[in-house]
């Protein structure tokens, strides 16, 4: 598999991150214009609905965004009153997301949608070939999370 030059159209990570941009941007699209939502602003309602009462430090090492991010989509779901923050019993230092009633009410509304999309998105692919890339995935994260370790 090693090659003499790097083309970078076949350089593994620079394809994950293509279509994977790809991807978010078909979704930030759609999120933006049905709900006013980023896609940091989605993946922070997203964790929040899923775990509720957790800090801006989990949201980010869920979803591997970095702290500013996920404190911006945070202060603008605060502002809008889609999340609602409360001081964290546990840590003084941090405090605690859980959706407020209108968030939860937004995720009820975003979920199949998100759902829809992910269907649109992937019904050309078989299942079992989307069941083996998921599997495929998921091994290069934990290859990915090793090597972070090995540093």
């Amino acid at each position: 598999m090693l090659r003499p030059t790097l083309l970078l159209d076949e350089f593994l990570p620079f394809r994950l991150s293509f279509t994977s941009n790809l991807v978010s941007e078909c979704v930030a699209r759609t999120y933006e214009a049905l709900f006013g939502l980023t896609i940091p602003e989605w993946r922070v309602v997203a964790v929040v609905a899923e775990a509720g009462g957790v800090t801006q430090a989990m949201i980010g090492a869920r979803t591997r965004m970095d702290k500013v991010t996920v404190s911006r989509a945070a202060i603008a779901l605060v502002e809008r009153s889609l999340v609602v923050r409360t001081r964290n019993p546990g840590d003084g230092r941090s405090h605690l997301l859980d959706l407020s009633p209108a968030g939860r009410a937004l995720y009820a509304q975003v979920a199949p949608k998100a759902l829809e999309l992910e269907q649109r998105i992937f019904a050309e692919l078989p299942a079992g070939e989307i069941e083996r890339f998921v599997a495929t995935l998921r091994r290069i994260d934990a290859i990915t999370t090793a090597l972070e370790t090995e540093r």
